[in-house]
């Protein structure tokens, strides 16, 4: 018997196409990141928070639903006023995209614990004001069935706003970068993340490419074998040392570990 939510993100999929950019990302060539082409990940959003009169972007995040937004726990900042913003590509530029929307309600997992990172449950969700305006430039993404973990080497893709490289600046435009999956066993390991990581998590990179600041939140998108773009991870941590450490690939909270959570929150909220 279908739930009310499932009914929900079922038509979400059906009229908006989750996972299918009207833009098709490049995925032929990238090189330690680049800019992405624009709107290519119509689900990507910028978490922003408010400093004095003006809003400055944070974090990443994904539309999952038309109304709700999936991010990281440890971008939540309490007390802040945030906002999210889609269809956003280019920080500097108002280019007629952008979509605007207060958050209702915040909900963070209840396990997830900002002094003890590795423990995981680093995942959170926003309820929008109201739904935006689903078109070319805004979208849904797909997500993974629960328990389902990505293949070693699947090429999956990081996109955010986030340090072009260690403590350097943040880019105007969108990036995007090839991260390829590393399996649990290999990212364990004691030379690689050793205890640090747990089965709840997914790595991806390890080499030269990898998140960095501003990142956080946002999606690790894998297309699926239906040609549609799956978000497999959330952006949670990278090395302290820095961003492209080697061995130390980027790490996300699991989004099919998080499926009986996902659901909970959305029908309850």
């Amino acid at each position: 018997m279908q739930t009310a939510l499932g009914l929900l993100l079922l038509q979400a999929a059906y009229v908006y196409g989750c996972g299918t950019p009207a833009v098709q990302p490049n995925i032929d060539r990238v090189v330690n990141g680049e800019d992405a082409k624009a709107h290519s990940w119509p689900w990507q959003i910028s978490l922003q928070s408010k400093h004095g009169s003006r809003f400055h972007h944070i974090c990443g995040g994904t539309l999952i639903a038309p109304r709700w937004v999936m991010t990281a726990g440890h971008c939540i900042m309490p007390g802040s006023v945030m906002r999210v913003v889609l269809g956003e590509h280019d920080m500097t530029a108002q280019e007629g995209s952008e979509q605007i929307r207060d958050v209702l309600r915040i909900v963070v997992h209840p396990q997830w614990d900002i002094v003890h990172v590795a423990d995981g449950n680093d995942i959170a969700l926003l309820k929008l004001d109201k739904s935006p305006i689903m078109n070319e430039n805004v979208g849904v993404a797909c997500l993974p069935k629960a328990g389902e973990i990505p293949r070693h080497g699947a090429p999956c893709y990081i996109s955010g706003w986030g340090n072009l490289y260690t403590h350097g600046p943040m880019p105007d435009k969108l990036q995007q970068a090839l991260l390829p999956v590393v399996e649990y066993s290999v990212c364990s390991s004691a030379d690689w993340w050793s205890v640090n990581v747990r089965t709840t998590m997914v790595c991806a990179g390890g080499d030269t490419k990898s998140g960095c600041n501003g990142d956080s939140g946002g999606p690790l998108n894998c297309m699926g074998e239906d040609g549609r773009w799956y978000v497999q991870g959330v952006t949670s941590f990278v090395s302290t040392r820095a961003c492209n450490e080697l061995k130390k690939p980027t790490v996300f909270t699991r989004t099919s570990h998080f499926t009986d959570w996902l659901n909970e929150v959305m029908t309850n909220y």
